[in-house]
């Protein structure tokens, strides 16, 4: 019992923050991601046995996370509506420039489209490669690198159109 809780806690001092940030991209609520990923690290103490290879931890706990996520719409509608995403609060000082650009970017990642943000999240917050992403999601390689692609093309032209109608506004 002691060697599963060693793990179990060096597990979650290891991914805690990698979860919550994905956890909190997929849903956009502080507190919906807080909650989704206590109950991923819950249901990962449940099945600790069933991780052999520790390398495959993070792979792991995405799917957990993926499944939990899914399951609170199979629990309850959710009433939908415009509001603005709420930013992660950065222990760092920025400058407001910063700032700005930080909002633009989370909020241009958030209008995307969940085919295209997901996987895109899974890379830059995860650090997965296109081949774990194509695992995690259940797709072909090549449809991940091709929505890759797009998501990142959208970002920019959309991020793009931020800053040329930004400029036209000052002046």
């Amino acid at each position: 019992m002691n060697s599963k809780q060693n793990r179990y806690d060096a597990l979650v001092r290891a991914l805690h923050g990698d979860i919550y940030r994905y956890a909190y991209w997929l849903c956009g609520d502080k507190h919906i991601a807080e909650d989704i990923t206590q109950e991923t690290f819950l249901r990962a103490w449940r099945a600790l046995d069933s991780l052999k290879d520790n390398k495959a931890a993070k792979a792991w706990l995405i799917t957990i996370l993926r499944r939990e996520n899914a399951r609170r719409f199979e629990r309850k509608q959710f009433d939908y509506s415009d509001v603005e995403q709420d930013t992660i609060a950065d222990k760092t000082s920025h400058s407001s420039e910063q700032l700005t650009e930080q909002y633009l970017l989370r909020r241009q990642i958030g209008k995307l489209e969940l085919e295209y943000r997901e996987p895109l999240l899974l890379q830059i917050i995860g650090g997965f490669s296109g081949e774990e992403i194509a695992e995690l999601l259940d797709l072909n390689r090549n449809t991940v690198m091709t929505r890759l692609f797009r998501a990142r093309n959208q970002l920019k032209s959309a991020l793009e159109n931020e800053h040329s109608n930004r400029g036209q506004a000052n002046g």
